[in-house]
């Protein structure tokens, strides 16, 4: 990937191969072997790296570089590429979901947030600085549909039958509905100042408020908001524990950790997490893997010792991910992977 970062946003914009996958990089073999231990691979925004850290010795092994901001993941639906969002690099790039070794990329333009569906025939990628939703078929990664649907879509979450996709717009301050059978907006609604992270939970979507201090509760159905749960400044993202009992809210403006009881979806605890806390991954050793946005860090919280480590990574890391979610069930199918 030598000389990578040298190329303009205006050429990735308009290469002629826009839709075309590009070859395997050459990477020397020390470079991508395989450890024993499971890796997490963090998205570093601010320095167009991806690290890969071994999670027994909790060791940087390399980092990799892409364009220009990698931000968010999504795992394909057989398990065997995890695609790693570049937004204004305007490209997918692919790596071996066990080993973090680079498989290749793919140009499609602003890449921000993304996510298959559970019935792993689209992948919807939201546009944040291009201002449009983009529908993609799973299998071939062709464009299926492009909407207009308000300004900077952010996050996004599908109800379980696949039907219907809802993205947050944090411009707009809306969360609009996308019935993905017609790929026709089916509504949109006012949930807050700067709306991020979405999630579909029991029979309501939940919408961390960025640009405020709370949780809404949305219907499904209507769009019509049910309550607001208080969490802190900064309700970011919002992640179910594998055994379903609990909903971690980042608050990423306070630097705290709101802990949701998944029933009644009242706040049971609050979590000093400084340095900006922004997504989660959860270890089958029950530790929270998370990413530190302000700080350059990843954080490593243990729940039952409440001891947090600290990891050292690029600058403003994103996305998070961690190869244990290949084999733990709960763990994936509580993030709503396949």
């Amino acid at each position: 990937m030598t000389g990578h970062h040298s190329l303009s946003r205006r050429a990735l914009l308009t290469a002629p191969a826009l839709f075309a996958a590009l070859p395997q990089f050459a990477r020397a073999a020390s470079q991508t072997t395989a450890t024993d231990s499971p890796i997490c691979i963090v998205l570093n925004s601010g320095g167009a790296t991806v690290s890969i850290i071994d999670m027994a010795t909790r060791r940087v092994l390399r980092e990799e570089p892409t364009f220009r901001e990698p931000s968010h993941w999504a795992l394909t639906p057989d398990r065997k590429r995890l695609l790693i969002a570049d937004a204004s690099g305007n490209a997918l790039f692919f790596l071996d979901p066990a080993t973090g070794k680079e498989l290749g990329h793919k140009l499609i333009p602003d890449p921000y947030q993304l996510w298959f569906s559970p019935d792993g025939k689209f992948l919807t990628v939201n546009c944040l600085r291009l201002n449009h939703v983009d529908i993609y078929h799973a299998e071939t990664l062709t464009l299926a549909k492009r909407l207009r649907v308000g300004s900077m879509p952010s996050h996004l979450s599908y109800t379980p039958d696949s039907r219907t996709v809802f993205c947050s717009m944090q411009d707009s301050g809306t969360l609009v509905a996308i019935d993905l059978a017609t790929m026709t907006e089916r509504w949109r609604a006012k949930v807050g100042k700067t709306p991020a992270g979405v999630f579909w939970h029991d029979g309501v979507v939940l919408v961390g408020i960025m640009g405020s201090d709370n949780v809404a509760v949305v219907d499904p159905t209507s769009g019509k908001l049910i309550r607001r749960i208080v969490t802190d400044k900064g309700a970011h993202n919002l992640f179910l524990t594998p055994d379903r009992k609990h909903i971690y809210v980042t608050n990423r403006v306070a630097g705290s950790l709101s802990v949701l009881d998944a029933k009644s979806l009242d706040v049971v605890k609050h979590i000093p997490m400084p340095g900006g806390p922004d997504d989660i991954c959860f270890a089958p050793d029950g530790k929270l893997w998370i990413s530190l946005r302000f700080s350059s860090h990843v954080g490593i919280y243990d729940p039952t010792t409440e001891r947090i480590d600290r990891i050292s990574v690029g600058r403003s890391p994103h996305g998070i991910f961690i190869s244990t979610l290949l084999t733990d069930q709960p763990a994936r199918s509580a993030m709503r992977l396949a």
